[in-house]
């Protein structure tokens, strides 16, 4: 296959401390590569050295000559807000109008909304016109810097459909576990100041990492018990003068055992959500609302009540109204008529899309956070909150400029669960968030008796977290008792996208139990056999004391039968020796193999 970039022992340091040391990466032809990481591991940063955006300290990138490179960045926009859609389009790509309609209507950019201007869109909207307009480039290679940040859910299915029949390769940063199941063939993660790259899916990497981790820890047991048996042989027999060539054979087997290296486990976040108090009865009345803006309206006649302890999601397209409606619950936006009434003395808190760009850059994360808390707020409940989401020790006094998206999202996070509110509403909280804070996150709301309404297009979070879900579009507002992976499956069919059924190449259960069965009855015989030896071991080792107490009651006497006997005893000592060492070492593995077919 031919090579598109080359990435050689890339070096990157911030304030000396190193962001990636000795990076390397190469991409052929066709290849579907998952970039995953935690926040702040260098993922974007890797993306800007290759385009040329920031430069490296040390290092090379090699983009071939055929190479021709699509990237959507996070928080860039090439377009100007008052430019419509079809005229960004053409303009950027250089193309006709024609061909930018027709690759636009694949995102669902039709009619009025070609000719509408692009700054009145919402985030997602505009996201989609900037796939577009890279996509017009006709590129083989995407740089594509989490995509899905903002996009609705229908998008986000087009999309994934878009990239799984791609027929160039990409590189593609994103925090949805799914998204990067359904799209990725292969996987590189940035860990550790290095990357590793794998050859098959997200869920197939992890597995693999459990896998090895297990087979490290398992191989250094084995080391260890090698070494015990090599040091036991070594103490035993070193200072017999008939002995002392082997003992030093052993002692230099000895020598040469090494344990492999196991990586320290990344931070996990173990988030802990304070419960509030357990009361029954209505947490939020919705009568006769109707949402929008002067001369605009986007929904009316809207009337639902939410119980305390639900937790519901807000789906829907993008532009439909599902901020606007979660403003309009929170008081940020006023309602045209009706009503958005809490319960008495409900506390409520409210997490909006802008809010980790408003944050202060000057400040550091521990003075956020306790500013964020109140003075009724314990330090140790604002030092254990910030260690939930990842912020320990020396991250406290960082200051908030040096944070990437996805830390500043935690930060907000944390400082909002610090104010202990009875009700949450949430804009599109997982934006930048890693998968591995994300199921934290999404495990913890399951579990809390916070009442919850939230707007979440990952699917992973939204089947973990939402008890029902309310829809909005064209115009309506609707509440719905059924799951979310039913609304899933009823978008895929009206979007006419196939669902697709992975392979499983995992060994049928029926011949891993018949291996189960045949290393276990081999393990049973070498067991039998070692303590076979072992007895025997005693048995020569008490005639050879035997022996030497004759010989030495019998100083002066010379026995021809003794001695041959003592040299007989002697040698065969020596060989159930050696036979009990290579014994013990292959009970030894049979365990291990045992182990690893659990």
């Amino acid at each position: 296959m031919p090579i598109l970039l080359q990435v050689n022992n890339l070096t990157k340091c911030y304030d000396i401390i190193p962001l990636f040391d000795g990076l390397t990466l190469s991409v052929s032809d066709r290849q579907h590569i998952g970039v995953v990481g935690r926040n702040g591991a260098g993922k974007s940063t890797l993306f800007q050295i290759i385009m040329g955006f920031e430069p490296a300290d040390s290092g090379e990138v090699n983009i071939h000559a055929h190479t021709r490179i699509g990237y959507i960045r996070q928080q860039v926009d090439p377009f100007d807000p008052e430019e419509t859609v079809i005229n960004f389009l053409m303009r950027s790509s250089g193309k006709e109008e024609w061909a930018c309609a027709k690759l636009a209507g694949q995102f669902d950019l039709k009619h009025e909304q070609l000719t509408t201007k692009i700054g009145s869109f919402s985030g997602g909207y505009q996201m989609r016109v900037k796939v577009v307009d890279v996509l017009l480039t006709d590129p083989n290679l995407l740089l594509l810097d989490e995509p899905t940040n903002y996009l609705d859910l229908s998008t986000i299915l087009l999309l994934e459909q878009f990239l799984q029949q791609f027929s160039g390769s990409f590189l593609l940063i994103s925090h949805d576990r799914e998204f990067l199941n359904k799209t990725c063939t292969s996987i590189l993660e940035i860990a550790h100041r290095k990357s590793t790259y794998f050859p098959q899916t997200l869920e197939e990497y992890l597995a693999y990492k459990v896998q090895q981790e297990e087979f490290a820890k398992r191989y250094n047991k084995k080391i260890a018990k090698e070494q015990r048996h090599l040091q036991s042989f070594v103490d035993r027999f070193r200072y017999k003068a008939s002995k002392a060539s082997q003992a030093q054979s052993k002692l230099k087997q000895l020598e040469k055992l090494q344990t492999m290296e196991i990586a320290a486990p990344e931070r996990i976040s173990t988030i802990h959500i304070p419960l509030v108090k357990d009361k029954k009865g209505t947490a939020l009345s919705v009568e006769s609302l109707t949402i929008g803006y002067p001369n605009n309206v986007v929904a009316a006649d809207v009337t639902f009540h939410i119980d305390r302890g639900e937790r519901v999601a807000i789906v829907g397209d993008n532009g439909q109204g599902k901020s606007t409606l979660l403003k309009t619950i929170a008081g940020e936006l006023s309602p045209i008529s009706g009503s958005a009434m809490f319960g008495p003395h409900i506390s409520v808190g409210y997490y909006a899309q802008h809010v980790p760009e408003m944050l202060d850059p000057k400040m550091q994360i521990e003075s956020h956070l306790q500013a964020m808390a109140g003075p009724e707020v314990s330090d140790q409940e604002i030092f254990q909150m910030a260690g939930n989401f990842l912020f320990r020790d020396d991250d406290l006094k960082k200051p908030i400029s040096v944070l990437s998206g996805g830390e500043k999202s935690r930060l907000c996070l944390a400082g909002l669960l610090l104010q202990k509110h009875e009700v949450l509403l949430l804009d599109e909280s997982t934006n930048h968030l890693d998968f591995e804070t994300v199921e934290a996150l999404s495990e913890a709301l399951a579990e809390c008796n916070t009442t919850l309404l939230f707007v979440s297009h990952n699917r992973t979070f939204v089947n973990t977290v939402a008890t029902s879900i309310i829809t909005v579009g064209n115009g309506r507002v609707k509440r719905y008792y059924h799951d979310y992976e039913n609304y899933v499956y009823h978008l895929k069919e009206t979007l006419h996208i196939k669902q697709v059924v992975q392979e499983t190449k995992s060994l049928p259960e029926q011949e891993k139990k018949a291996e189960r069965i045949a290393v276990r009855n081999e393990l049973k015989e070498a067991k039998k056999i070692l303590r076979a030896t072992e007895e025997e071991l005693m048995e020569l080792e008490r005639r050879k004391q035997q022996l030497m107490d004759w010989f030495e009651k019998h100083t002066g006497t010379f026995s021809r039968v003794k001695q041959d006997e003592l040299a007989d005893v002697t040698h065969a000592l020596h060989m159930a020796e050696e036979t009990w060492f290579d014994q013990q070492k292959q009970v030894d593995e049979l365990e291990n193999t045992v182990s690893l077919l659990q």
